[in-house]
């Protein structure tokens, strides 16, 4: 038997499991499985928490990349102060709910045609390196626009603890911090609307710690940037970098204990910060909790010592669970049986999917309470990097239904 991570807590405790008012198998009854449902009276409520914790000059932006889908981006934009995009395609989704005046775009390898995308409609671009901004400054001057220009930094340090590291090292993300003084200058003297700073060390961190002291190196770093440019910014984006709690002995990030320490960090600011404003860009943060996975059990095999729950949905929709989305080592995303949350486990399983690769497998030799085929098997944490990270094209099985529930 092999552990899994927590059962977030807002579905702990349940017998049945349900979601935003209404039973899993009444979703499923409704829309068919595989199946997404978002319970976005979750995102209420972390949204009202991370508000009430953090100073009240940091805007809190969503990295809409973490759940694109259109009916949930219209719930969470007018409950956070900018989106944050990084395509084309995800532009046109944010400036669907959002004024381009509080959308950024990040990311490298942005082609022209988006570059032009985004100065026409007014957006800000977060470029990732010079030869990024000679585009973006000649695409203007031929629209006639200054261009609103903010400079993605490659920090000199990375976020300790987090589960992808953007800082510290070579990287396509971004300018190094040495230069990027003398590029925000260029931008300044061609005549760019200069927007500030985008700072981003790492992602998927618990070590409330690293994060306090990140934030804090993060703040001087564009204090410094700031007096070696000669210019304030108009806006520092401190990136984000909260984990939520997938795996067996995972804790959550201490919030409370983030926004009490970034407000003391920003009281002390340097005076060429002063009126400069700050905001932290959250992706599974917001919205990893909130989203459940439902899944009908087709089959049910024993094959020499391990007995196999076969589902009609896989790593094709839910990618991350099977650990094939960037885990070094497999670990067990939290599941159930959603109709039995509460009995005791009766059997160590292996819940898998249809497809045809020993990959997927979405839980490996857990206890669950004992299933049969029509049961529901619920995967949590499913809000964020889900669907749209996801295969779906893989073998011909079709894309999950997706369910925006408790508006």
């Amino acid at each position: 038997m092999k552990p899994m991570g927590p059962i977030p807590p807002y579905f702990a405790g349940q017998s049945e499991l349900t979601i935003a008012g209404r039973t899993a198998s009444d979703w499923v009854a409704e829309a068919g499985s595989p199946l997404f449902v978002y319970d976005v009276g979750i995102v209420r409520q972390r949204l009202a928490w991370l508000r009430e914790a953090l100073p009240e000059v940091c805007e809190i932006h969503f990295a809409i990349k973490a759940n694109p889908l259109p009916e949930f981006l219209a719930v969470v934009a007018p409950l956070v102060g900018g989106l944050d995009v990084a395509s084309g395609g995800e532009l046109a989704k944010a400036l669907a709910v959002k004024d381009a005046a509080h959308i950024s775009f990040a990311g490298p390898g942005k082609r022209d045609a988006e570059l032009e995308a985004a100065i026409e409609a007014g957006a800000t671009l977060n470029l990732e390196s010079e030869g990024e901004a000679e585009r973006a400054l000649a695409i203007g001057q031929r629209l006639g626009t200054a261009p609103k220009l903010a400079v993605r930094v490659n920090p000199d340090f990375e976020l300790r603890g987090s589960g992808m590291k953007m800082g510290g090292r070579a990287s396509p993300f971004g300018v190094d911090a040495a230069r990027v003084p003398e590029l925000v200058k260029r931008l300044i003297g061609a005549g760019a609307d200069w927007r500030g700073f985008h700072i981003f060390a790492g992602s998927q961190s618990l070590d409330t710690a690293a994060i306090i002291e990140t934030q804090a190196a993060t703040v001087a770093l564009a204090a410094r940037l700031a007096e070696e440019t000669g210019a304030e910014p108009p806006l520092v984006n401190l990136g984000g970098g909260f984990g939520i709690p997938y795996f067996s002995g995972d804790t959550p990030v201490d919030i409370d204990a983030v926004g009490s320490a970034l407000g003391e960090t920003l009281t002390s600011r340097s005076a060429v910060l002063a009126q400069s404003g700050f905001a932290i860009e959250l992706g599974r943060w917001i919205a990893g909790e909130c989203g459940v996975y439902l899944m009908r059990v087709i089959d049910k095999k024993t094959s020499g010592d391990e007995t196999f729950l076969i589902c009609d949905g896989g790593l094709h929709h839910q990618l991350a669970a099977s650990g094939n989305f960037g885990t070094v080592v497999r670990r067990n995303y939290p599941v159930a049986v959603a109709g039995r949350m509460g009995a005791e486990p009766g059997e160590t399983v292996s819940v898998v999917g249809p497809l045809c690769t020993p990959l997927d497998r979405l839980a490996d030799r857990v206890a669950l309470p004992e299933a049969a085929p029509g049961d529901v098997i619920a995967v949590f944490l499913a809000g964020a990097y889900g669907a749209s990270a996801s295969p779906a094209a893989f073998l011909g099985h079709g894309p999950a239904a997706e369910i925006v529930a408790g508006g």
